[in-house]
């Protein structure tokens, strides 16, 4: 299956911040920081600074003398990592995010049915318009292109606005856009290392690409075929979630409100598919089994039962929900959506006396359907 990963980048955070407290300083250069006269550098700076040539990092007595009429804020780091548990609220659509800074986040959203420029168009909305605040996205196959992606789209849109832009590399494709860009662009090459490419004639990623892996180990050691690999837009790295997944789960919005229980287990049945399907993708069972109903009305339960031990297995999810969607459902009731869920997460320990032969078999079918489905595709195998 063909990663899909957001690289998410909120456009001058803190000035963003800033603008909402004040709104006034809106067009206005601006820079978050410590005083001139402390020593102080900046911390972020609005676009219309930018156009000034102030930047981050600079010290705010540079920064003055580049633009006179700068207006100097004092940080608020309470407000801004406030405003950031808000964001990563909102892009927390996969149990796959890696929080990089107050400001940015990987997001690998390769087991959700749209588009990965439409799951990123749908995340921009959301924080342009639940936050009122600007941001980047890079989409492609892998971090590091996702990464360089962004960094690119945003510095194609000038002027005093924030960019807000979403650029998508294509799969099959990154190697191509990364050629022409400067070796610098590149993780893991900075200043001086460029200096030694640049030396051999090596400025772009493309030529850095074609160089042989001999030629990089001698000048890098044992890093220099990781160097051509990344050249090539390679990098199978995985998303490094710093908290726990607390929960697995899937639900449904129908497109007209369904009555019918048949089908409505039905649709269960697809749902605890797919959560026993993410489990075991992740080496993880549960024991707690969860659904959730929404009627018409919009009125919304959850209601949850334990297992007698952690399990991944489609039918012991399927079982538990089903029994719990007839406990509470109300015959003739429209229903507008539903989900299932599997929490209390652990390693899927049994111990082998007690895992009878029936559920031993059931594991490993499971297993080679999910094998069938990773090569060809969700529908290419189904339970009659």
């Amino acid at each position: 299956m063909t990663r899909k990963v957001l690289h998410i980048d909120l456009d001058a955070f803190f000035c963003a911040v800033e603008e909402l407290h004040d709104p006034s300083l809106k067009g206005k250069p601006f820079a978050v920081g410590g005083k001139s006269d402390q020593r102080g550098v900046v911390a972020s700076c609005s676009y219309a600074a930018r156009q000034f040539g102030v930047r981050s990092a600079m010290p705010m007595g540079q920064a003055l003398r580049l633009c006179p009429e700068l207006k100097v804020i004092p940080s608020r780091h309470g407000q801004y990592s406030a405003v950031s548990k808000q964001v990563m609220a909102l892009i927390d659509v996969s149990p796959w995010v890696e929080r990089i800074s107050i400001d940015e986040a990987f997001v690998e959203v390769t087991d959700l049915p749209d588009s990965i420029e439409s799951i990123a168009r749908t995340l921009r909305d959301r924080i342009n318009q639940t936050l009122n605040l600007p941001v980047s996205i890079g989409a492609a196959t892998n971090k590091l292109v996702a990464k360089i992606a962004n960094d690119w789209g945003k510095k194609q849109k000038t002027g005093p606005n924030p960019p807000n832009t979403i650029t998508v590399i294509p799969p099959g494709e990154e190697a191509a856009f990364l050629a022409p860009l400067s070796v610098q662009s590149l993780w893991g090459i900075g200043p001086k290392s460029a200096q030694k490419l640049e030396g051999l004639g090596i400025r772009t990623i493309g030529v850095l690409a074609q160089t042989p892996k001999e030629t990089l180990e001698a000048l890098f050691g044992r890093f220099g075929p990781d160097l051509r690999l990344r050249a090539l837009g390679i990098d199978n790295r995985p998303m490094i979630v710093e908290q726990i997944v607390k929960s697995i789960s899937n639900e449904i919005t129908f497109a007209e409100d369904l009555t019918d229980e048949e089908m409505l287990l039905a649709r269960f049945r697809k749902l605890a598919e797919k959560v026993g399907q993410r489990l075991r993708k992740a080496a993880l069972a549960g024991t707690t089994v969860q659904i959730k109903l929404r009627w018409s009305d919009f009125t919304t339960i959850t209601r949850q039962k334990t297992l007698p031990s952690p399990s991944n297995l489609d039918h012991e999810i399927f079982e538990t929900a089903a029994l719990l969607f007839r406990d509470n459902y109300s015959r003739g009731r429209p229903v507008r959506l539903i989900g299932v869920g599997v929490s209390n997460l652990c390693p899927p320990v049994r111990q082998l006396s007690l895992w009878d032969d029936d559920q031993q078999k059931e594991h490993q079918l499971l297993s080679a359907v999910d094998e069938l489905r990773e090569r060809y595709g969700k529908d290419i195998i189904r339970r009659a």
